[in-house]
């Protein structure tokens, strides 16, 4: 079963993930859904300094936003910051330095950041793959740390700062790697097994699904939802996926063409017209399990993923520094 939902999973995404398909999916779009003024408004993006998440910060600038890019990497952070700032020629980008990975850095940079600054949309954009079984200084493996910890916290603890806005948003950029796997709560590190790093990934992203459905039913002031951005041409990608890039870098979509739906989602009037908790590619809400895969979860799993989140989080937040 595993083999066939790789298999559904890679032929469906040769037609629908790649640029091809974006080109296609995007002769039904409306211009005018993005062409909107969002000055006034406050967005938060994670993992902003390249790929998607510096193409959607870049965009929100376009339109008046303020931006505050969430980046790892100082030095690198700060080319970004500049090219958005010389290119938008909007002045309110604003940089803070926070590693995704570290549960307690988040939780210092979340009780300044409500101290100091609004916030209408939440964007979690940071990820990584790695594909050897890493742990960081806290004895998370790391790609649990960052895909699933990290938007854990990052989200809960904005989510006070995000109910007292009007029109409140939180997008998580997930993949569609996430059809290939059904919600494993006893393993949530990777530690039993050959560890497999596209896989772990994709075991990450189903478990921002059930974050995003979660949260929409607990916080109905908020809209939230959940996307894939396709296969995007981006650092990421060549970095953590060098076979499949060399195999797919002719179809790949741009970065611009990845960020499309993020920032559709975080802008548009139409995004949220449609429920909260619902996951998106090309504009369009679709489904979250393939027919015949088997990766639906029982209800209790889902609760318990919360449950234990909420427990990793609360025990960080406590030995936070201040």
């Amino acid at each position: 079963m595993s083999w066939y939902r790789n298999t559904v999973w890679f032929v469906k995404g040769l037609r629908e993930y790649t640029r091809g398909g974006y080109e296609s999916a995007s002769k039904h779009f409306n211009p005018a859904d993005v062409e909107v003024d969002v000055a006034g408004r406050s967005f938060l993006v994670t993992g902003a300094n390249s790929g998607i998440g510096k193409a959607t910060a870049k965009e929100i600038a376009r339109r008046g936003g303020t931006v505050h890019l969430v980046c790892r990497n100082k030095e690198r952070a700060e080319v970004a910051k500049e090219e958005i700032v010389t290119e938008t020629g909007n002045q309110n980008i604003f940089l803070h330095i926070v590693d995704i990975s570290n549960p307690k850095e988040i939780w210092k940079f979340a009780e300044k950041f409500q101290n100091e600054h609004k916030l209408d949309v939440l964007i979690n954009n940071a990820g990584c793959m790695v594909n050897t079984r890493e742990l960081t200084e806290d004895g998370l493996e790391k790609n649990f740390a960052t895909n699933t910890l990290g938007t854990y916290i990052m989200t809960t603890a904005l989510l006070p700062l995000l109910e007292k806005a009007a029109d409140a948003r939180v997008i998580t950029v997930s993949s569609g790697g996430m059809l290939v796997q059904k919600l494993n709560i006893s393993d949530l590190q990777s530690g039993n097994g050959p560890f497999d790093g596209t896989m772990v990934y994709a075991q990450n992203k189903r478990q921002q699904v059930v974050l995003t459905e979660q949260w929409a039913k607990a916080h109905r002031n908020i809209h939230f939802s959940v996307m894939h951005p396709g296969w995007a041409d981006t650092p990421a990608v060549r970095s953590s996926m060098p076979d499949f890039y060399e195999r797919m870098k002719n179809s790949l979509r741009t970065e611009a063409q990845g960020a499309d739906t993020v920032l559709w989602l975080a802008v548009s009037a139409e995004a949220t017209k449609l429920p909260s908790g619902l996951f998106f590619q090309d504009r369009q809400p679709v489904q979250t399990h393939l027919p015949l895969a088997y990766t639906h979860s029982p209800p209790e799993d889902e609760e318990k993923l919360m449950e234990v989140l909420e427990e990793f989080s609360q025990k960080f937040k406590s030995v936070s520094p201040t």
